[in-house]
């Protein structure tokens, strides 16, 4: 399974939850292949290997056509990674936005997966429409979108809801998404005002896992962790892996 994740909107947490999500996959015996789709590489930095060369990046695969599963590399305690560079911000103004091009990361993916079936991947995405975001978009089983809960993020998830109504007679199929709540901070009656908001509007595409305001979650990228081995018995790991429990239980992952 195919998850993207993706917001218009920057802070919100992406990539510390593409980042906690493959590491609670891979606690629970399912290391995933994680993808980083953004030129600025802050996935990529997490790990510490970001390539110094573009050719040894995701960039290769759009540029040169080279094969995904040359560009991996070993992530201890996680999986895999696809590491990102900077070029990738040429992608759009090099290649346009053809069919071609934007269904190059599904195919690339099916090629890989006929190789490891049953390998999970997660798809860690650059902060606006552009032909990285709709490769992902187009690639994946299903779209997570984190909402931290403030009024612009609202915003932003509505805005996100429209595109993808534009992109669906495209795709010919229902782009499944899932809205998850982060920096949920219980304590501040916005959080739930915000809760309320997203389930009147999107039903049961609110995911009930929520990532709560937590330290250990905002520390542990600047120190090349995951929650899980910066502080497994804080709010924060327990929130993803909750998080991942109900993705499975619903049939995402």
């Amino acid at each position: 399974m195919r998850i993207a994740i993706f917001n218009q909107k920057g802070g919100v947490g992406k990539t510390t939850t593409a980042l906690n999500l493959g590491a609670a996959l891979s606690r629970a015996e399912r290391p995933p292949l994680l993808i980083d789709l953004d030129p600025q590489g802050h996935l990529s930095s997490i790990h510490g290997a970001t390539p110094a060369e573009a050719n040894r990046s995701l960039f290769a695969f759009f540029q040169d056509t080279c094969p995904l599963n040359e560009l991996e590399v070993p992530w201890e305690h996680i999986g895999q990674l696809i590491p990102a560079h900077q070029q990738l911000i040429k992608v759009d103004s090099i290649f346009g936005k053809g069919p071609a091009v934007l269904n190059k990361l599904r195919i690339g993916l099916e090629q890989l997966e006929a190789r490891q079936p049953r390998r999970p991947c997660i798809i860690d995405c650059c902060p606006y429409i552009g032909v990285l975001a709709l490769n992902a978009i187009f690639a994946c089983d299903c779209l997570v979108i984190p909402v931290s809960t403030d009024y612009l993020s609202l915003q932003a998830a509505d805005h996100i809801t429209r595109t993808l109504k534009v992109l669906e007679p495209v795709l010919k199929r229902r782009i499944e998404r899932r809205y998850l709540l982060t920096r949920f901070d219980r304590r501040r009656r916005m959080s739930d005002d915000i809760r309320s908001k997203l389930r009147e509007r999107y039903g049961d595409d609110v995911l009930d896992a929520v990532i709560s305001e937590n330290v250990a979650v905002a520390e542990s990228p600047s120190l090349n962790r995951d929650v899980f081995r910066h502080n497994i018995s804080s709010p924060g790991a327990h929130d993803y892996k909750q998080l991942l429990y109900e993705l499975t239980e619903r049939g995402d992952l």
